[in-house]
């Protein structure tokens, strides 16, 4: 299962640029007062209590608001609102009311987790994934993480830095998914160490977009690109609200196309903050790791059935 230490050597990488913000989101988010290292790790450990207590476990399925399902794979969790909520919170990140939920596995081996959010934005055009410039992307995606730093320091938390790509953007318009990677690490950190990795996918649809969000490192990436597919192609629209289905005549459309997925153009918009949590280091500091034990029977626990007694 995910164990707090993994979540919070992890902690989130979710940004505003890798679509989960809205423009109504920024009022909601105000940067509270920065919390005292005891308060966060105690927060972050009752958050993912909360979490596991709400899970749904795969195999199984599960709506995403009235727009799509996920196919929960076997030993993975799907962590519904708000409890979801709660944890970005903890880990650093405003919260968005497009966010559905956290994804993550029940293994204690496997470092990763992701999020699932859906953004009503209308159907987005894609003709632009054929001219766009992924330097100009990268670029993009930088500004935004600078301009998401002055909220971070104001909360306690590291400031960030986009290191480069991971996997340059790549569209697939058979069935409309968009995928792209970026690696990032706190301002000013060494080059030479481990990465967070934000592996980002997107499902379009006919009134909006369902976005998922893969977190992870630059060690564990590569083989775990395979589980990012296996999520990507459970995350479907339902009958209806598909991007096929598009109705030019009643349906709304989006005032940006798909290159703004890649980071800056929706942030410049929106005139919105990139929210993108630390790596490592605010956690790893405050003796976080020292609750491995606690966690690792956690995930078992709140399986057990009421009245079991196992």
């Amino acid at each position: 299962m995910l164990n707090l230490a993994r979540a919070s050597a992890l902690c989130i990488a979710v940004a505003v640029a890798f679509g989960i913000l809205a423009p109504s989101a920024f009022a909601q988010n105000a940067p509270p007062k920065p919390m005292t290292q005891e308060q966060l790790q105690k927060e972050a450990m009752e958050s993912w209590k909360a979490g596991f207590r709400a899970a749904v476990i795969g195999p199984s399925s599960t709506p995403l608001s009235a727009q799509g399902n996920l196919q929960v794979p076997d030993k993975i969790a799907f962590i519904p609102m708000p409890q979801a909520g709660r944890i970005m919170r903890a880990l650093g990140n405003s919260v968005s009311p497009n966010l559905i939920g956290l994804v993550t596995s029940v293994d204690d081996n496997e470092d990763w987790f992701a999020t699932i959010s859906y953004l009503p934005e209308g159907y987005i055009r894609d003709d632009d994934a054929k001219e766009w410039d992924a330097d100009e992307l990268l670029q993009n995606l930088r500004e935004g993480t600078e301009h998401g730093n002055k909220d971070r320091k104001a909360r306690g938390f590291p400031e960030l830095e986009i290191e480069g790509w991971i996997e340059k953007p790549t569209y697939a318009s058979a069935d409309h998914k968009l995928v792209w990677s970026a690696a990032l690490k706190d301002k000013g950190a060494p080059a030479s160490g481990d990465k967070t990795v934000n592996y980002n996918t997107y499902v379009l649809g006919r009134e909006g977009y369902l976005s998922l969000n893969f977190v992870t490192t630059g060690s564990l990436i590569e083989g775990q690109k395979p589980l990012v597919r296996t999520l990507l192609s459970g995350l479907q629209f339902v009958p209806g609200k598909r991007y096929e289905e598009f109705n030019s005549s009643t349906d709304k459309v989006a005032t940006y196309g798909l290159a703004a997925l890649v980071g800056g153009a929706v942030l410049k918009k929106a005139g919105l903050f990139a929210v993108i949590a630390a790596f490592f280091a605010k956690f790893a500091k405050v003796g976080i790791f020292m609750v491995i034990a606690l966690f690792g029977g956690l995930f078992k626990f709140f399986r057990r059935k009421p009245g079991s007694g196992a």
